[in-house]
């Protein structure tokens, strides 16, 4: 797929012959053929009618994302005609019994997923907290897998996600950046930064594979239904936060391709706005836009990785593991497959 993302908040898009421009300030600032363009992803940006047009008629999935990396919507062209499947979607996802049993897979392997990213950790680093937490985090694991409340399910991911955050910092190994939590809407840190914007790009890979085999986004189980919130892309990127996210961010910060001069960072008593520009003034944290367009580019590179997939044993990357995790999730709607088996990151 050919993607194009426009990462520095102010631009315009607008429409030239058989190019977009990317426009500040009057100025161009980036060319994007559209000749084979299959997705543009737009961060805090905006575009004229004509590029619209043309993006509809080209059929060009267009994704908007706030100043702060959050998901703020897309340009819809259609929706999926497989109506069996949507059907089988909602009935699955409204059942009480089977939503929680759907939630309660993938915390436990949420939970997994990180006590063995945490475990690997502690041996390498030789830390007794990070090794204390990994154990914790399987007995959450373990408490989650035969829990049958939802709210229950929820609030033993919300204690995962406390424990695992709290011990992060020792998964820094550059002491010119500091983690004292996680924090987000907006993130305060760089590295809150990172994970956000991260996790955001993830989001946006869940939520294209589950609209590519024609399921709805919006209705999951784990996530509450709330207007706007791909809850299903909520879910199903549990999974891939550990593995996927914060081994990407850990890997780029403690190899010190990023740096914190990288960002701009502002003490800032609220940070809210009334427009796109007053929310870039209140920003507590922006990255500059070359490591933007480098973290992104790195992003790119990772999701391209090579890997066997454990299931079928064939060879494809971790977008295509996403993908194929997509349509295995859909099998388990129709009634192919007794149960969708998460990706067992923990077993590799």
């Amino acid at each position: 797929m050919e993607r194009y993302y426009v990462l520095e908040p102010g631009t315009y898009v607008k429409k030239q012959g058989e190019c977009l421009l990317i426009m500040k300030n009057h100025e161009v600032v980036g060319r994007v053929p559209l000749e084979g363009l299959e997705q543009l992803v737009l961060v805090g940006s905006s575009m004229s009618g004509a590029v619209m047009q043309e993006l509809v008629q080209r059929r060009v999935e267009t994704v908007f994302l706030s100043p702060w990396g959050h998901f703020r919507g897309r340009l819809v062209v259609d929706e999926h005609k497989h109506v069996a499947r949507r059907r089988a979607q909602y009935l699955t996802c409204s059942d009480p019994e089977r939503a929680v049993a759907i939630a309660r897979l993938l915390v436990e392997a949420k939970l997994k997923n990180g006590a063995r990213f945490l475990s690997r950790r502690a041996g390498e680093y030789n830390s007794a907290v990070l090794r204390e937490a990994a154990g914790q985090m399987v007995g959450l694991a373990r408490m989650a897998a035969l829990e049958k409340e939802m709210d229950l399910v929820r609030g033993l991911e919300g204690r995962g996600a406390h424990l695992y955050f709290s011990v992060f910092s020792e998964l820094i190994r550059v002491p010119e950046f500091t983690f004292n939590g996680r924090t987000k809407r907006p993130p305060r840190d760089p590295i809150n930064a990172l994970l956000s914007f991260t996790y955001t790009l993830l989001t946006n890979e869940v939520l294209t594979a589950v609209k590519i085999v024609g399921l709805d986004p919006y209705l999951g189980t784990l996530h509450v239904e709330e207007y706007g919130r791909p809850s299903l892309a909520c879910d199903l990127v549990e999974e891939w936060r550990t593995h996927l996210g914060d081994r990407l961010v850990l890997g780029l910060i403690n190899r010190r391709v990023v740096r914190p001069d990288d960002f701009v960072q502002r003490d800032v008593a609220v940070a809210d706005g009334v427009d796109e520009e007053d929310l870039r003034a209140h920003r507590p944290v922006e990255m500059k836009p070359r490591i933007a367009r480098a973290f992104v580019e790195a992003y790119e590179r990772w999701m391209n990785t090579s890997i066997k997939c454990p299931f079928t044993q064939t060879m494809t990357t971790y977008r295509g593991i996403i993908r194929d995790q997509a349509r295995r999730f859909l099998r388990f709607l129709m009634g192919e497959a007794e149960r969708y088996e998460p990706f067992p990151w923990w077993r590799l």
